[in-house]
């Protein structure tokens, strides 16, 4: 289980160097894709050491094989985690972003932006969104974190 959690610790310091370092100097969309898709892997990672813990404690028996399925197993596992809820919400709405058809706005330029239509909205996901949801996601490692493994001590370099 921990070994997700560090894992997910890696993957989140590759999602800081797209949006801090590569967006920098390389501003297109594709650079804007590849930070959803390390958000996305940052979350199927914490998701599978929520599952791992389930399977420890014997809720579980076996692992569902698709991230979609192990998402909503850890939602019916742990249904009163409201901060969990919401995270899971983000998640969906990262992988709907991912797997919509999406246009481009700005490239190269510092307000580039990914506009992908949605059912009933209109996304666009600019850099400083980006940003936004990168500190979302160091909040929910750490919530993780706590949850599954405990407290943090002040000078555990984990994030």
């Amino acid at each position: 289980m921990e070994d997700y959690l560090l894992e997910a610790r890696e993957e989140l310091k590759r999602l800081e160097h797209i949006i801090y370092v590569s967006l920098k100097y390389t501003r297109t969309v594709d650079v804007i894709i590849n930070a959803i898709q390390r958000m996305v892997n940052n979350f199927d990672l914490i998701i599978e050491a929520f599952l791992e813990k389930a399977r420890e404690e014997e809720k579980i028996e076996t692992l569902p094989k698709s991230p979609a399925l192990r998402a909503t197993r850890v939602a019916t596992l742990y249904p009163d985690d409201m901060e969990l809820a919401k995270n899971l919400t983000f998640y969906a709405f990262l992988k709907n972003i991912l797997n919509s058809k999406h246009g481009r706005r700005e490239e190269f330029r510092r307000h580039v932006t990914l506009i992908v239509e949605l059912e009933n909205s209109t996304v666009e996901m600019t850099i400083d969104n980006l940003m936004n949801c990168e500190r979302f996601m160091h909040r929910f490692f750490t919530y993780a974190w706590e949850t599954l493994i405990g407290k943090l001590e002040e000078d555990e370099d984990v994030i």
